[in-house]
């Protein structure tokens, strides 16, 4: 069975898409798979590479929305309002101690990022609201509860210490994708054989996310990354994915397709006679 990934990037907010709604849909049903294999491409393998990791590969992937609510006021008179600009500032800086100072990293990796800021219209009046969005990233679903407890707990702690509201947002997209240990060690020798001598290689975990992990969670899972840097270019300096600049040089391409069929071919084959 061939699945294609639509919306794999998340679909527009507030709809339904991906892996998740495809399941619903009984992608993964009549006949349900007895494994699944994905593959991706990655700047950060030379040409033809193909990188593969058992256990948690890629992060979970959760979206973070914070408001600050103050009070506006002219910013002549900060004293008769309560500043969310001031507030949210300090908000920020203390999420950073929830990864730095609250969370065991010897366990697993994580990762807190705030990428927008927007609050206030005039440059002298002190805004009623801030927002900020981010994401966060854990290889643990314990240590992925955990974290959204404490920024909740920290952020509405700071709020509160200024006069301020917080109201905190925490959306779960993806979950981390596992590869199964089994599966991944019974098909290492198809992957060397596909890639060539020295053209194997185990690869640190990703804090990047996937989709492809819902479909892990119906079945045992591989997730395998294919190298498109050209040889001539140092892969620690290549764009990365999402970079405007991102080149795959597509000799890949036969690569790729070689893999994912003798996986397939491979684990079939693999299977006892009914």
């Amino acid at each position: 069975k061939f699945i294609f990934q639509r919306a794999e990037e998340l679909p527009p907010e507030g709809e339904d898409g991906g892996a998740k709604m495809m399941i619903e849909e009984g992608a993964m049903d009549n006949p349900r798979p007895a494994a699944i294999f994905g593959l991706h491409v990655t700047s950060r393998l030379p040409l033809n590479v193909v990188g593969y990791r058992p256990g948690p590969t890629m992060a979970s992937a959760d979206n973070l929305k914070i408001t600050v609510h103050g009070s506006q006021t002219h910013g002549a008179m900060p004293w008769a309002g309560v500043d969310p600009i001031v507030v949210s500032a300090q908000v920020v800086l203390g999420l950073q101690t929830v990864i730095s100072r609250q969370t065991d990293l010897t366990r697993e990796p994580a990762v807190l990022t705030i990428g927008t800021i927007h609050g206030g219209l005039r440059e002298n009046i002190i805004p009623e609201s801030v927002e900020m969005r981010g994401t966060i990233r854990t290889f643990d679903e314990e240590m992925r509860d955990d974290i959204h407890e404490r920024v909740t707990y920290l952020a509405e702690a700071i709020a509160r210490g200024s006069r301020a509201g917080c109201t905190v947002c925490i959306k779960k997209n993806y979950p981390v994708t596992v590869n199964d240990p089994a599966l991944t060690a019974a098909m290492l020798p198809t992957l060397g054989r596909v890639a060539g001598p020295g053209r194997l290689a185990l690869v640190p975990k990703v804090t990047g996310s996937e989709d492809f992990s819902f479909f892990q969670r119906v079945v045992p899972g591989l997730f395998i990354f294919l190298g498109v840097t050209p040889e001539t270019q140092d892969v620690g300096k290549a764009a990365p994915n999402h970079s405007p600049r991102f080149y795959v040089d597509e000799r890949c391409l036969v690569t790729g397709v070689r893999a994912l069929a003798h996986l397939a071919v491979d684990f079939l084959e693999a299977q006892p006679v009914a």
